[in-house]
């Protein structure tokens, strides 16, 4: 095998890797309240009754709810906490994990992904 090939095998085990790493259960403060997410391997992301699909692309967190439109969020990963920030955020939150991620109940339907095209800015 070539360098280039061990290199690349060894990017796409990354790159494979990266969605895994952000499952779980999160959770945020937001002033008193604490807000939990949880985020699943099958590309579903939980708060509250809201359910939304999310994808990591690059440093890039991208959640959809079922209007049909990626926010795209900034994304910092360190162990167990996660730094979202831009898209519809006024300032950066952090999200610590708390747990992994609880089964999705069969009722709670993902939404479908956005065209391609479809991205907020």
């Amino acid at each position: 095998m070539t360098s280039h090939c061990i290199i690349l095998a060894g990017l796409l085990v990354v790159a494979a890797q990266a969605p895994a790493r952000v499952t779980g259960n999160w959770q945020a403060r937001s002033g008193d309240e604490i807000r939990h997410i949880m985020v699943r391997a099958d590309s579903s992301a939980q708060f509250g009754e809201d359910v939304a699909r999310w994808r990591v692309v690059g440093d890039s967190l991208w959640i959809t709810l079922s209007d049909g439109v990626w926010q795209v969020y900034g994304m910092k990963l360190a162990g167990d906490k996660l730094t979202i920030s831009g898209g519809d955020l006024e300032k950066p939150v952090t999200l610590r994990r708390v747990g992994p991620p609880n089964a999705r109940a069969d009722t709670l339907a993902i939404p479908d992904p956005p065209a391609p095209n479809q991205r907020a800015w």
